[in-house]
């Protein structure tokens, strides 16, 4: 039968608009009444308007003529801020958007196109998981998906938006990129669901206990609860304006050379600072006062709030900040924080962030559950990703700097180039209550009831002669001691000067081991 070229034409239109909703009506349906918006239409909410360009969307599951087009994801390119991203994101209203081979084949593309072009990959993700029905190809898919994001890892951005219940492998893939947000009261994330779980455990939980946005930020998996859809998207987006394309790039420069003398907000910090060492006051503060435009874009803040690891600016160029927060477990380190500031700082080396350290801590947290937990092995990914980063380090003791936590809050033994200290910093073993209690026990109980007035003698004797920045100075532990006002400009010349820092060359290997797992 002879078929004419406006008849081809027509039909393509036809399937390019069943292509565009392929999920049922009833599932259109649910889909509208819940108020959310199409996968097409969450990709135009990321990229800018009008740059979305969608690859296979009339690829389908084979074997039967009615198979919806897409197999339940859509995928593309674009731009955001008029840098290139690719993009994927779940129709829900397709096998619940769950993963199965042509999902797997339109996925796995996408992140060797980004490969290719060396450019972000962002996953828009509402899905169930592996496709039942497709038994093991859907499960080899997720293995393939796997395999891509070694091949992305550290070599571009890899971002994930939870906008669903993802389960089992829809979890497990997000988990392998490098920053996750989720939107409360929306997303979930677990290994098996509260149906699945009540069936094989008979354990009854809701979806919000089990693995809701707040209860995942909580245990380090989520990265940032936004409050809507809308408020994720503008995340990610800031987010992508402080990192690189790719390792092969520089992150993008934003009004390089504002500010270039002292300005009122430096001078208050001269007078910023508690005089008693005791009390505390919110690391953020400083932040927002040492670096570009007082912002800071911040990774994990539900997490260890004790550690805070956020993205910032100096002279308009991207930094990574690893800082003390005094208003939680006194800045001290645990498990849960020497993971998150490790995993940031091997984020910042990846892409060649410089990383700037702000020092108040009191040491690594004692205690018996942190011993049992594994502290000694846990904690010491800490010290590995300091010490195995290349990038720029730039370290500014504020206050306390006690034991173990001094040495891995950018130390310069563990290979920071520059260090500052305020003249408020304490630098020493531990602090003075500790070390008298150690080292003149036998004086302070021979004083007898004048014992607690020679203990306070020698602490007085301790912070003034002992952990002060003067002896870490001398010994050129410490660069230079300076003002906290002149701290903003000083970082900025040390990182001016670190431009082109060189990595130290290390002899042949396989690999290094120093990195705990």
């Amino acid at each position: 039968m002879f078929v004419t070229t406006a008849e081809k034409i027509e039909a393509l239109r036809e399937r390019s608009a069943r292509a565009r909703e392929p999920g049922s009506e009833r599932a259109r349906a649910k889909r509208a009444a819940a108020g959310l918006p199409t996968p097409r239409d969450r990709i135009d909410a990321l990229l800018d308007p009008g740059s979305f360009v969608e690859y296979g969307a009339l690829m389908r599951a084979p074997g039967g003529a009615d198979n919806p087009y897409g197999d339940g994801v859509v995928t593309g390119r674009g731009t955001v801020d008029g840098r290139p991203v690719v993009v994927y994101s779940h129709d829900n209203t397709v096998f619940g958007g769950s993963l199965g081979e042509m999902f797997g084949r339109k996925v796995v593309a996408m992140m060797e196109l980004a490969a290719k072009t060396a450019c972000p990959i962002v996953g828009i993700n509402d899905s169930g998981g592996a496709r039942i029905q497709d038994a093991v190809t859907s499960l080899a898919f997720y293995s393939e998906i796997g395999r891509r994001q070694r091949l992305l890892s550290g070599l571009v951005p890899q971002i994930s938006i939870m906008l669903g219940k993802c389960a089992g492998g829809a979890a497990y893939s997000p988990a392998c990129t490098d920053f996750i947000v989720a939107v409360q009261d929306q997303a979930y994330m677990f290994v098996t669901g509260p149906d699945v779980l009540k069936a094989v455990t008979g354990e009854t939980i809701s979806a919000e206990d089990l693995g809701g946005a707040t209860k995942q930020a909580s245990y380090g998996t989520v990265h940032h609860v936004a409050d809507s859809e809308a408020d994720a998207f503008t995340w990610v987006k800031t987010l992508l304006g402080y990192l690189p394309s790719s390792c092969h790039e520089s992150a993008p420069l934003v009004n390089p050379g504002l500010e270039p003398h002292l300005t009122d907000t430096d001078l208050g910090l001269d007078s910023f600072l508690p005089d008693s060492d005791n009390t505390a006051y919110d690391m953020h503060d400083i932040i927002t006062k040492v670096f570009d435009d007082g912002e800071f874009h911040e990774i994990g803040s539900m997490y260890a709030p004790n550690v805070i690891t956020a993205f910032t600016r100096a002279d308009g160029r991207t930094v990574g900040v690893v800082a003390n927060q005094p208003t939680h477990l006194s800045g001290a380190l645990d498990i849960a924080s020497s993971e998150k500031a490790a995993r940031f700082i091997y984020i910042c080396d990846a892409f060649a962030i410089p990383v700037v350290f702000l020092v108040d801590i009191p040491g690594y947290l004692p205690g018996l559950e942190q011993e049992r937990a594994g502290v000694i092995y846990r904690g010491a990914k800490l010290l590995a990703a300091v010490i195995e980063s290349t990038v720029p380090k730039v370290t500014v003791v504020i206050r306390k700097a006690y034991g173990g936590g001094y040495a891995v809050m950018g130390s310069k033994n563990l290979g920071a180039d520059l260090n500052f200290a305020w003249p408020t910093a304490r630098i020493a073993v531990m602090g003075a209550e500790g070390a008298v209690g150690l080292l003149k026990r036998r004086e302070i109980e021979a004083a007898g009831e004048d014992g607690p007035k020679v203990r306070q003698k020698f602490i007085d004797f301790y912070n003034e002669f002992v952990a002060t920045p003067y002896t870490a100075a001398e010994r050129g532990y410490i660069d230079a001691v300076i003002e906290p006002s002149a701290t903003r400009l000083e970082i900025r010349k040390a990182l001016k000067l670190l431009a082109d820092k060189t990595p130290e060359p290390l002899p042949p290997r396989r690999r290094s081991l120093l990195r705990p797992v």
